[in-house]
């Protein structure tokens, strides 16, 4: 299935076309533009070519609107009328109403459609997105909750969208710090290096905090701390066996974290690009890039400079030969294009970092790495997570929550509102509720707001089941539940013997939303904005919440066409729920 807003456009294109071709005039002005109207007494749709078209030829803007919308075919190829009404409005604004028994042919197509009209990919590309990246030896926190979750419904959206996704973790595993913990770790605790004895994440940073001490004041461990980072990075094999045991010990906590967000990643952390790096250098000085600045190589950019004025260098080799997040991320870049032959690399973090993506970008451009033409590269960068004080979200201690702290919390508060709602549940259902509302509280609240703002984040305010939330969400698609299992007939019975039929204006609003959840899709995978699709969910449930007021389902003349569209209503909402990474609940 087309979107439908695909399917104007080129009848729209088509009569711009027929009515304009011969004219002397920029042939970019005949692209029709269509947009979904911005209220229903618009109609549905708008096309705003007229203005334009009419300024370029100097002619009215309504003259052209007529003499376009004279043209535009109004039926669909198999002869059903697909546009009831054309109307022109203000100064050219081609305002077109859809067909009831169009809409209603469009629901029946979207129940056999696994894809719920949402077409496939012209061309198939190969995504690549970036997201979450804790660093070794450190806890997932608060800061790391946004990048997880924004950047799953990405990977999940250009999944169902039909394109190769690669999730990457860029972990932070590599660097000075494990010179440091080596060190300090094979002096105090050598058999947890060895795997004699096990230990957790807690322990780790305990023993990193300490490290870190030792580093700083005791000038002889210092020293033997660089020594293991020269081993390391020189392919010691003790040195890399410590390395892999302090790892293990911080992707066994991690995962515990992904498995309760319910979120897959493919870990390449920085250590992946290490074979890589003298050879980037060695490329971008051939390349005449490198410019020689207190001892350390550097690439200069026009346009980027400090706040005093002077040229801001690009590190890409530090004075003592050492390389850094610069190195690694321009040996990423190559290796993405080059090896992974990416068509869209999207990369997740916080707006601190959005000058270091620019610059990456605009210095892998001039390397040769990155050719905008060919390959999209997008840093999606998001806002902090505030407390109700406005501050940013800390624990009492004033220290920063720790994540999986902060989702057991959700779990536990989700479980009172459960018990209260429904105690005959289990003791194994309840907790199995709880962990869906809770995490799906979480998620939503993060994901249904724009992503560069901060948010506030208030568990009362998530779990109301009024609003914008997950909460109210799920009591539509349990709702929806609620009916089918009292009208008591099976779907497939019913799409074989009877068809949709939209009479109410309900109904009508109700089916034309449906059939917009692909231009939705669409829209997000362009500007990678999650809040669009949450948006567009919570006026789903609230038309569904107003079909549901109007027009009775059970018993009703119209029972099985009405069941029929909430079928399609739990459909799509269960599959947009689904790309926002939650899960949905039978009951509330």
């Amino acid at each position: 299935m087309k979107n439908i807003i695909t399917e104007l456009l080129e009848k729209s294109d088509a009569a711009i076309h027929s009515a304009f071709a011969s004219a002397d005039i920029d042939p970019k002005l005949l692209e029709s533009e269509v947009t979904p109207s911005t209220s229903a007494q618009y109609g549905h749709y708008q096309c705003n070519s007229a203005l334009k078209i009419g300024k370029a030829l100097r002619m009215s803007p309504r003259e052209v609107a007529e003499k376009i919308a004279a043209l535009i075919d109004r039926k669909t190829s198999d002869g059903t009328e697909m546009i009831a009404d054309l109307q022109i409005a203000g100064p050219g604004f081609i305002n077109m109403t859809l067909s009831s028994a169009f809409l209603a042919e469009q629901i029946e197509s979207l129940l056999s459609d696994d894809r719920l009209g949402v077409p496939l990919p012209v061309k198939k590309q190969r995504v690549i997105v970036e997201f979450s990246s804790p660093n070794i030896a450190k806890e997932l926190h608060v800061g790391h909750v946004r990048s997880t979750i924004i950047g799953d419904a990405i990977a999940r959206l250009f999944e169902f969208l039909g394109h190769d996704v690669l999730r990457l973790n860029h972990i932070g595993d590599w660097g000075t710090q494990f010179g440091m913990l080596i060190a300090y770790m094979q002096k105090t605790v050598p058999d947890v290096l060895k795997g004699n004895v096990q230990t957790d994440l807690i322990q780790l940073m305990q023993w990193y905090r300490e490290s870190k001490k030792r580093f700083d004041e005791d000038p002889e461990f210092k020293k033997q701390a660089q020594l293991q980072v020269v081993k390391l990075q020189g392919g010691d094999p003790e040195a890399r066996s410590a390395w892999a045991a302090i790892c293990e010990i911080s992707r066994k906590a991690f995962q515990e974290i992904y498995a309760l967000l319910d979120v897959k990643t493919n870990e390449r952390g920085e250590s992946f690009y290490n074979p890589y790096l003298a050879e980037v250098i060695d490329e971008l000085d051939k390349k005449g890039l490198i410019t020689i600045s207190n001892g350390a190589k550097c690439i200069f950019l026009d346009g980027y400079v400090t706040r005093e004025g002077e040229p801001l260098p690009m590190i890409v080799q530090k004075s003592d030969g050492g390389y850094n997040y610069d190195t690694t991320d321009m040996a990423a870049m190559r290796h993405r294009v080059q090896v992974e032959k990416a068509d869209r690399i999207i990369i997740l973090t916080d707006a601190g970092q959005s000058l270091h993506f620019a610059m990456l970008a605009k210095a892998a451009e001039k390397a040769g790495y990155l050719d905008p033409s060919k390959v999209r590269f997008d840093h999606v960068p998001f806002g902090v997570v505030l407390g109700t004080d406005g501050k940013k979200f800390k624990t009492r201690s004033g220290d920063t929550e720790k994540l999986i702290d902060l989702l057991l919390e959700a779990v536990s508060h989700a479980k009172k509102i459960m018990q209260e709602r429904l105690p005959d549940l289990s003791e194994e259902e309840l907790n199995q509720s709880a962990q869906i509302l809770g995490i799906d509280a979480v998620k939503y609240a993060d994901l249904s707001c724009h992503r560069i703002k901060d948010y506030v984040f208030s568990y009362e305010r998530m779990l109301k089941l009024e609003g914008n939330t997950a909460a109210f969400l799920l009591y539509a698609f349990v709702r929806i539940q609620g009916i089918k299992r009292k009208v008591g007939k099976e779907i497939s019975d019913v799409m074989k013997r009877s068809h949709v039929v939209l009479e109410h204006p309900s109904e009508i609003a109700l089916a034309m939303h449906l059939r917009q959840f692909g231009e939705v899709l669409q829209a997000m995978s362009m500007d990678l904005l999650p809040n669009r699709l949450c948006d567009y969910l919570y006026e789903l449930a609230e038309k569904f919440h107003g079909f549901f007021r109007d027009c009775r389902v059970e018993g009703s003349e119209q029972e099985e066409s009405r069941l029929l569209l909430c079928e399609a209503a739990s459909r799509v909402l269960e599959k947009g729920l689904h790309l926002l990474g939650l899960k949905t609940l039978d009951r509330m």
